[in-house]
């Protein structure tokens, strides 16, 4: 929904209060369950997200794909058309190359003849179909995920618990491209991540840590809010199928880019403890964050905690920053514009150019021609 405030006649302001992320739309086929209420009324979801282990899979998921985007018959065995509509598009085809004439109905309509269905067909495609079954748990309860657990618990199946819609303030609930497109880079350079000590800034629901728990010593996945951090707590519990025996320790931590301290209040959630704030001064030499770039005063903030917090590192440190350019039509400049992106690459012009005599920041693109691991758009705004 988006309100309109006139503040004066020819200066109107415009103001949206609800944000929808489509990545989990670009999973047609895998199951939404609704599993809970939040702390704060929203409805949970847990996605499953399939890791594309290699390049056969990539190129299997991408025909299925393009096969639904054109209107092809989404009969399937397995990731294959069945042989009986492959051979009627092949004649279709044929038909159309050999110029023959569409019909059209008495409007100039194009008209459809669409072929009959028997019993055995409208059989088939509901078996295929994949059913929803929204039900409210209650939070807490143990054995909340159990049947989600005996569904997937594969080697290459990310669980995620997120929302669909919320309120800006609460972003971090759902899942965004530019976290995956982060964890695939993870997974294309998994030995240059292995046996690390992580910082994840942002970490949102938590997907981008724990791909990078599947080869990393330790992580420490960051954001704020207690509700959210619940959140990315459970999701780091559903996907430790994931983790190799001896590595991928995910430790979900509370760090608020607007205080200029780490919060070591016992008695607060997820806070730290000195040997947590010591083991990561002295081991960590990554850190990361996706999709977080879509606020000035937060990005401001977000990289005044990125140099205090390298200052404190004894070893030298690489940060990985992705993000979405995201286009819109502003007011003020009368044209499409990309804001929030235009502010962080001035922030981050100023981060590089910074001469205090304490750190030196140099700034490096990344190639996107890596492999693609996890089902998600890779858009060219990524």
């Amino acid at each position: 929904m988006v309100d309109v405030t006139e503040k004066e006649m020819d200066n109107p302001t415009f103001k949206s209060d609800t944000v929808l992320s489509d990545v989990h739309l670009h999973c047609p086929n895998k199951r939404h369950l609704m599993v809970r209420l939040n702390a704060v009324g929203q409805p949970v979801f847990l996605s499953c997200f399939k890791l594309l282990r290699n390049t056969e899979d990539l190129a299997s998921e991408k025909h299925v794909r393009e096969a639904i985007t054109e209107g092809e018959h989404q009969y399937r065995s397995g990731d294959e058309l069945c042989d009986k509509d492959r051979n009627t598009l092949k004649n279709e085809r044929a038909l159309n190359s050999e110029g023959v004439e569409a019909l059209l109905d008495d409007d100039g309509d194009l008209e459809v003849v669409r072929r009959p269905r028997s019993a055995s067909d409208l059989e088939a495609e509901d078996l295929l179909r994949d059913r929803v079954y929204p039900v409210i748990l209650m939070k807490g309860k143990e054995d909340a995920f159990e049947d989600e657990e005996q569904e997937c618990t594969c080697s290459d199946v990310v669980k995620i618990e997120h929302t669909m819609a919320t309120p800006l303030e609460d972003v971090g609930k759902q899942v965004w491209r530019a976290a995956f497109l982060l964890a695939d880079y993870i997974l294309f350079e998994r030995d240059t991540f292995r046996c690390c000590s992580v910082l994840e800034l942002g970490g949102g629901t938590g997907m981008t840590s724990i791909i990078m728990g599947t080869v990393a010593k330790r992580v420490y996945c960051t954001d704020v809010g207690e509700d959210l951090l619940a959140m990315c707590e459970q999701n780091v519990a559903l996907n430790k199928h994931l983790m190799e025996p001896g590595r991928g320790e995910i430790k979900v931590k509370e760090l608020d880019w607007l205080k200029d301290e780490f919060c070591t209040d016992p008695e607060a959630p997820y806070s730290w403890s000195e040997g947590e704030i010591a083991d990561l001064h002295d081991h960590c030499t990554v850190i990361m964050a996706a999709d977080v770039f879509y606020d000035d005063d937060l990005t401001n903030a977000l990289f005044r905690t990125l140099y205090r917090i390298t200052q404190n590192l004894r070893n030298s440190c690489t940060v990985y920053l992705a993000l979405e350019k995201r286009l819109n039509f502003t007011l003020r400049h009368m044209d499409v514009t990309c804001e929030a992106y235009s502010h962080f690459r001035n922030t981050l012009n100023d981060l590089e150019n910074l001469q205090d005599g304490k750190m030196k920041y140099t700034v490096e693109p990344i190639k996107l021609d890596f492999c693609q691991f996890l089902v998600y758009e890779r858009i060219e705004q990524l």
